[in-house]
């Protein structure tokens, strides 16, 4: 049997279709953004609770990140296995959040090492300020305003935290993860359900 060739307006109905296709699997569910938002918010209220308890190391909760961070490896790994169509877009977000834990981890390091007693005073506000970069980037590239207001509201509450006693800097923390990530994250995770039903 012998095939046909494909006809000008068959073509662009295929390329079209594949177009279509690609469109329709919006991989960005929310689901990092909520699992992280929880996390940290999480953290930050339990730090609160212990500071106003005096307990001595109420920065421990933050080990709580690790585990997320090891569960996200893992569901990253068995997503990508999964996923058929890796797009610009995907590798674009991606390297903006491997960028935002480089960023994060060397701010950490930095300031640990020169600051000394101050560090605790100045490394929220500079986490805010690192929270609203790849948050408000992801919202460009996706072109979804509630993130790019998130990354916003991430910078404004950064400025707040300069003002504010260290135990309330990092209820601040919980505050720019509900508006830049929880928040977010569940109107994706609305968005994804409806284009991919």
């Amino acid at each position: 049997m012998q095939e046909e060739p494909l006809s000008g307006n068959d073509s662009l109905l295929i390329i079209q279709n594949m177009i279509n296709k690609v469109k329709n699997q919006f991989s960005e569910d929310g689901f990092m953004y909520l699992l992280w938002g929880w996390v940290i918010l999480t953290c930050s209220v339990g730090q609160f609770v212990l500071l106003k308890l005096d307990y001595k190391y109420h920065y421990m909760i933050w080990l709580l990140t690790w585990g997320a961070f090891i569960f996200q490896l893992f569901y990253l790994r068995k997503l990508s296995r999964k996923r058929r169509v890796q797009t610009y877009t995907d590798d674009i977000l991606k390297y903006v959040w491997i960028s935002f834990v480089l960023i994060m981890c060397l701010t950490s390091f930095v300031l640990g090492r020169t600051l000394g007693v101050d560090y605790f005073r100045v490394l929220n506000p500079l986490i805010l300020i690192i929270y609203g970069i790849p948050t408000f980037l992801s919202g460009i590239i996706l072109r979804f305003r509630p993130l790019v207001i998130g990354g916003i509201a991430c910078w404004l509450l950064s400025i707040a935290a300069t003002f504010a006693h260290y135990e309330y800097q990092v209820l601040l923390l919980g505050v720019a993860v509900i508006a830049a990530w929880i928040i977010p994250g569940f109107l994706l995770r609305g968005r994804y359900k409806k284009q991919n039903a």
